[in-house]
């Protein structure tokens, strides 16, 4: 699981979602974790904390949002070599196959499906964890 100091970016258009996902952080443990609105404001956070010591390590985003959609930010994401193995978890209610596929082929970490109990969000949290820190 991640250690309980990672920073982490939590980026959704719906206030009510990023509170519901800090909170359920929070309720795990987790301290570090910044906001952002949409995909534009949370690349802006990615590039302001990209020196040692303040980098993003993981981020949960939306897929759904204005300005810049999750995937798309996922794709600029993992074609950043310096957040090409950062962990990324894509946030819902789009269940679709071929968005799903999109998605992993992308890179994705992780998807969840909104709405999601705490258990099913801790547990997509191991699993990406476990992709991205492989033995």
């Amino acid at each position: 699981m991640f250690p309980l100091e990672t920073r982490i970016l939590v980026i959704d258009d719906m206030p009510s979602i990023r509170d519901l996902v800090k909170n359920t952080l929070k309720a795990m443990g987790y301290k570090n974790i910044q906001e952002a609105g949409d995909g534009e404001e949370g690349l802006k956070i990615l590039v302001q904390n990209n020196s040692p010591g303040t980098q993003i390590q993981l981020v949960i985003s939306d897929w759904n949002m204005p300005k810049m959609k999750g995937l798309e930010l996922l794709k600029q994401v993992r074609a950043t070599a310096e957040w090409s193995n950062l962990p990324f978890v894509l946030l819902t209610s789009e269940s679709e196959r071929d968005q799903v596929t999109e998605a992993v082929l992308a890179g994705v970490s992780q998807y969840i499906v909104k709405p999601f109990s705490a258990k099913i969000f801790e547990d997509k949290l191991k699993a990406a964890y476990a992709k991205h820190n492989k033995a």
